[in-house]
């Protein structure tokens, strides 16, 4: 077990953030990878990188993070840059805003490249800014750096968000005090997000393996779904992403009956075979 029972002062603290081409792991690939490293009370180096994903990216998603599919295009593929971002990681004490995002992305691809991912859990500087800077009226990445007079830098952009986590992590643990403890810091929390909990492969789950393979080949499935006050249905659906959640696991997928897109519990598949 790693020791955490010095003050947080004496670790070493890296951020990071992903842009992504849409909102769920494998249906979605990373784009940019931005990280910031913070020792010995300053900012050492910083880490970026475009990445090319294998489709083209919606306008609605470009609206959100302003990389074009012009910019990634002669970008380097995830797959190239892997253990290159791995290695920059390495074993220091990772913070995320809304950690469970970047941490499902980046598992995916982790397994994908038969990448070992990083051995500490991910402190999550949402979860730490909604303990310790109760006075702001929200949580949001953005909101918190007007609120604490942080520089800007580009919205949604790796690397300028990614030394915006580090930043209101910062000042979380100011606020806790100097002498206090990393483990303290870790119970101010709640919850450790701890890597392998965001795997998706090798689960032993065989319908979120179902999942995987037509994630990955583009297909459809047949379900018998239990929800709702009409018990088991048989439905088609079209998986867009899946998310490892502590409230339970589930596929995102475009729904054939509702024409809709919905989220289907990955325990509520009693039945499950790909449309080949």
């Amino acid at each position: 077990m790693p020791d955490f029972s010095k003050p947080w002062t004496e670790y070493e603290f890296i951020a990071f953030d992903t842009e992504t081409s849409g909102a769920y792991p494998l249906g979605s690939e990373v784009v940019e990878f931005g990280a910031v490293r913070w020792k010995g009370g300053k900012e050492i180096d910083s880490y970026q990188t475009l990445l090319k994903p294998s489709r083209p990216m919606s306008d609605f998603i470009i609206g959100i993070h302003g990389i074009t599919n012009e910019m990634v295009e002669d970008a380097p593929l995830m797959k190239d840059k892997i253990t290159e971002i791995r290695d920059y990681l390495g074993d220091a004490i990772l913070f995320a805003h809304h950690a469970p995002f970047d941490l499902g992305f980046m598992m995916a691809d982790f397994e994908r490249y038969k990448v070992s991912p990083p051995t500490n859990d991910a402190l999550c500087t949402s979860l730490l800014a909604r303990k310790i800077i109760t006075e702001s009226h929200n949580h949001k990445l953005q909101t918190l750096i007007t609120h604490l007079g942080l520089e800007r830098g580009s919205a949604h952009r790796a690397k300028d968000d990614a030394r915006a986590c580090l930043n209101v992590g910062l000042e979380c643990m100011r606020r806790l005090g100097p002498l206090t403890s990393l483990q303290d810091v870790y119970d101010q929390v709640g919850k450790k997000l701890n890597w392998d909990s965001y795997r998706l492969r090798g689960t032993g789950n065989a319908t979120m393996d179902k999942v995987i393979e037509c994630l990955e080949d583009h297909r459809s499935m047949d379900i018998a779904y239990l929800g709702g006050t009409k018990g088991e249905e048989l439905r088609r659906i079209t998986p867009q992403g899946i998310v490892r959640n502590p409230d339970g696991d589930y596929v995102m997928a475009k729904c054939h009956r509702d024409v809709a897109s919905k989220r289907f519990y990955i325990d509520k598949i009693k039945d499950a075979a790909v449309v080949y």
